[in-house]
């Protein structure tokens, strides 16, 4: 599938995060894969890897030069989603902020729509 704009946000933040840690697996091709997955408390559950690009995804391409793999049913429901990274002591890692969520879990790792 052809490289298209970012409909799904990221902050600087989450950005940097995801760049470092695709430097550090050094691996030609990998990417960040997102996508959503049927579990968690409130029915669907985010999923985030690194991982090469598989044969229908939709490739999007971030500013830091990597690109990021959504399946084509994930990104129905990842479609304007802003990802965010919070590290520190109570940092919580990558957060996802979905505009698509109508409920969401205490943990906001799962959600409903």
């Amino acid at each position: 599938m052809s490289v298209q704009s970012m409909p799904i946000l990221m902050t600087e933040v989450a950005r940097t995060e995801v760049k470092r840690l695709l430097e550090e697996k050094n691996q030609d091709g990998l990417g960040l894969r997102l996508g959503v997955a049927g579990g968690g408390c409130s029915g669907l559950t985010y999923k985030l890897d690194f991982t090469l690009q598989e044969p229908g995804d939709n490739v999007l391409e971030a500013e830091e030069g990597f690109r990021i793999f959504v399946d084509p049913k994930s990104l129905l429901y990842l479609k304007n989603m802003q990802v965010d990274y919070q590290g520190g002591l109570n940092g919580k890692g990558f957060v996802f902020n979905n505009p698509n969520a109508q409920n969401t879990c205490g943990c906001g790792e799962s959600f409903s729509v």
